[in-house]
């Protein structure tokens, strides 16, 4: 009986059993090949997403490392602009003193001048025993002047 019974129970689990218990491995097998396909899939994507990752990090650090080049580049040109500019400007101021010093200089002859002339005039007059008029004391300054030599001699 017992054999009977083996018999026909592995006739029922052959018949309906198996089936059910080959779908379920297939299933499991199906479903395990699908998540090694998608973890497949997802392990390709990383690798690209990384290597896109990579790439922008370079791009990123070429654009900043010309940047700081661009901003030195205008550093140096600023400073050089700014340099010139300053050298001009000292250079407006020296050429102003130079003018201002000169017109002084004109001025302390042409007023040094004036003082030789009176001067002279009044060592002329005491000198001649005479009060001379004008026209007479320009006469005798411009050949002392003359004789003598220019005032303006640098």
């Amino acid at each position: 009986p017992m054999l009977v019974a083996f018999i026909i129970l592995w006739i029922i689990l052959a018949k309906f059993g198996w089936p059910l218990f080959e779908g379920m491995l297939i299933k499991r097998e199906t479903t395990i090949k699908d998540a090694l396909e998608q973890s497949e899939n997802a392990r390709v994507e990383s690798e690209r997403v990384l290597a896109e990752y990579k790439r922008q990090l370079e791009e990123t650090k070429a654009q900043s490392a010309q940047i700081i080049a661009d901003a030195k580049k205008t550093g140096e040109a600023v400073k050089a602009d700014i340099t010139a500019k300053a050298q001009a400007e000292a250079a407006g101021m020296i050429e102003k003193a130079h003018a201002a010093i000169e017109a002084d200089k004109k001025a302390a002859i042409a007023e040094l001048q004036g003082s030789v002339a009176d001067l002279s005039v009044a060592v002329a007059s005491r000198l001649i025993g005479e009060d001379l008029n004008d026209d007479e004391h320009r006469k005798i300054i411009e050949r002392y002047v003359n004789e003598a030599g220019s005032f303006n001699a640098n």
